[in-house]
């Protein structure tokens, strides 16, 4: 099928609580699902998976607060009028109200690493409003304050100073500025990216364009900071809907043999594992994802659009 058969992706604005928040839209018809994106990223990040899905269902992918084109209020750990805290709660709060004021009915939840946290979250939060979830490489959170003790000694050690260490202001803009930069990031994708080839100069520039929007390094040292708030062993129980994993097996930082403990969750259907592929399944193999994603969907939706 070629792309232009695909429908159109619109990119819009829903403003949540006085703040802009980016979102695109496609299809008509089907099941809704809304894409959730994982750190650093944006709806972007879904460019091959929201088109070829909305020719069989009504897609929407969202740019969490802080990140992507949405509004960057500074961090602060109580909400105020200049300040907010990044937390899973948050987001979860805001998909809420996206999926009752935008999307307006149901839908299944898709997320990719710290995005399946808070499709977990928002599911806790608000179950009427979620169908099912589907969790591509979901993040185990393996730095957050409960899991430190299991670290090895020396990350024991050296993750709360880090921590610290980039809690001041001049240092994490620095760090920030030393990692938004395009061999940097190219270095780093190249590791969580088991295809080399699929790391090329269009991804590497659609995640830096957001990285230069005003507040986007306060985000992100906030949430490198941010060990606290739920892990995805804890939200699981709580799900009373069908969930599908799939992980990429060469993922380097979130280790499948850890990620397959959450298939024993009752909620979970299916664990999928996927050969040859990184911490990004749906961006490096999407075609292989997509028609995983289909075909689960296909049990378990209103139909779709042939």
């Amino acid at each position: 099928m070629q792309a232009s058969h695909f429908p159109e992706v619109q990119v819009l604005t829903w403003t949540w609580q006085d703040l802009p928040i980016r979102y695109q839209r496609s299809g008509s018809g089907g099941s809704n699902l809304v894409l959730i994106h994982g750190f650093g990223a944006s709806s972007d990040h879904w460019r091959y998976n929201l088109p070829e899905l909305a020719h069989h269902h009504r897609v929407f992918a969202i740019d969490l607060l802080g990140f992507g084109f949405s509004a960057k209020p500074a961090p602060g750990l109580k909400r105020t009028p200049d300040q907010i805290p990044y937390t899973f709660t948050t987001w979860g709060e805001q998909l809420v109200a996206f999926c009752r004021e935008v999307v307006g009915a149901p839908a299944f939840l898709i997320g990719n690493s710290i995005g399946c946290v808070v499709a977990l979250q928002t599911a806790v939060l608000a179950p009427e409003l979620v169908q099912g979830l589907i969790l591509l490489n979901c993040s185990l959170r393996q730095f957050h304050q409960r899991k430190q003790p299991e670290l090895a000694w020396h990350e024991r050690v050296a993750v709360p100073w880090i921590q610290r260490l980039l809690g001041n202001r001049m240092i994490g803009r620095l760090f920030f500025s030393a990692i938004a930069q395009p061999g940097t990031l190219k270095t780093i994708l190249k590791q969580a990216y088991a295809n080399s080839d699929a790391v090329t100069d269009e991804l590497v520039d659609l995640l830096l364009a957001p990285a230069r929007e005003p507040g986007a390094a306060e985000v992100f040292i906030a949430f490198l900071r941010y060990s606290q708030g739920p892990l995805a062993e804890d939200l699981l129980p709580q799900i009373q809907v069908p969930v599908l994993i799939a992980w990429g097996e060469a993922d380097p930082w979130e280790p499948i043999g850890l990620g397959r403990e959450l298939a024993n969750y009752p909620a979970v259907e299916e664990f999928i594992t996927l050969p040859g592929v990184g911490h990004c399944p749906h961006d490096e193999a999407p075609q292989q994802v997509n028609q995983l994603l289909l075909r689960w969907l296909e049990r378990h939706g209103s139909g779709v659009i042939t």
